[in-house]
């Protein structure tokens, strides 16, 4: 039997509760109101990390809609360049913004590519390494492939190492996720470590470049990891940030190893970017 692979949001989303569905809608009807009384304007000086997880086909017009909002209101720079800032002597000088996406979907491939190198910016993909290569075509792949999202009878394709070298004359980087995509906070401290220290030497030996940089996955300060276990281990291993999912901006001096990040999906409208980036 052919699996199918999903292309669309709507596809991707099946099996999502009534109740999950219901909360989005009344969360939506929520920020809508207070955006009323946001203002990114009335805000300076630092570095905003929006991340994503995917653009599906259906997501392509709303991903570059929202990149263009953003534009009108930040630089938007590597994240090097963000971490240099941060950590930096001078004063983090105006608004910026620096783009990740975690998982290594293959969409980042089909479909953000075209849109993030069309406006110029840059975007570093946290990698799973052990997903990258998976191929929906190879029986022996598809039942790794389906943990990915068990509700769901189709499958989400990642990205292959040949993409991933192709895509790095695209501004596009690469950091680590883990091997496994592991939740840090069910490991002691030596699997941690070889979780952080494998994906990082793959990385390197795939792409023949520097792998500086982790993301947590889910990525909850003190729910999904130990920052007083994680952060030793980071350092250890040689990565020069370790990005978390707490919501907020990063400014001079902030810790570079509890980087904050904006969760974004890519068909929100400009009102939900305008209250999450001007808290």
């Amino acid at each position: 039997m052919k699996i199918e692979e999903i292309k669309t949001y709507k596809d991707y989303a099946i099996g999502e509760s009534f109740f999950n569905r219901s909360r989005g809608l009344l969360r939506k009807a929520v920020l809508y109101a207070k955006a009323f009384n946001s203002d990114i304007n009335k805000t300076n000086d630092w570095v905003r990390f929006p991340y994503y997880h995917h653009v599906f086909d259906d997501e392509k017009k709303g991903f570059e809609r929202q990149l263009k909002y953003l534009k009108n209101y930040g630089e938007f720079i590597s994240i090097d360049k963000a971490c240099e800032l941060i950590n930096g002597r001078e004063p983090i000088d105006g608004r910026f913004f620096c783009v990740s996406f975690d998982d290594g979907f293959y969409n980042c491939y089909s479909n953000m590519m075209e849109i993030t190198s069309h406006l110029d910016i840059p975007v570093i993909i946290y990698l799973p390494t052990n997903s990258i290569g998976l191929d929906i075509n190879n029986e022996a792949d598809i039942e790794e492939l389906k943990k990915n999202n068990l509700k769901n009878p189709k499958i989400i394709s990642f990205l292959n190492w040949d993409n991933c070298k192709e895509m790095l004359s695209q501004k596009i980087s690469f950091g680590s996720h883990t091997c496994n995509h592991a939740n840090l906070s069910k490991l002691n401290y030596q699997e941690i470590e070889k979780e952080l220290r494998e994906s990082k030497l793959m990385i390197e030996s795939k792409l023949n470049i520097n792998c500086d940089h982790f993301a947590c996955p889910w990525g909850r300060t003190g729910i999904d990891f130990n920052p007083e276990i994680t952060t030793e281990i980071a350092k250890k291993t040689g990565y020069t940030s370790f990005a978390t999912t707490n919501r907020g901006k990063m400014q001079k001096g902030d810790n570079l190893y509890l980087i904050k990040r904006d969760h974004i999906i890519a068909n929100w409208e400009n009102f939900q970017l305008k209250y999450f980036f001007s808290r």
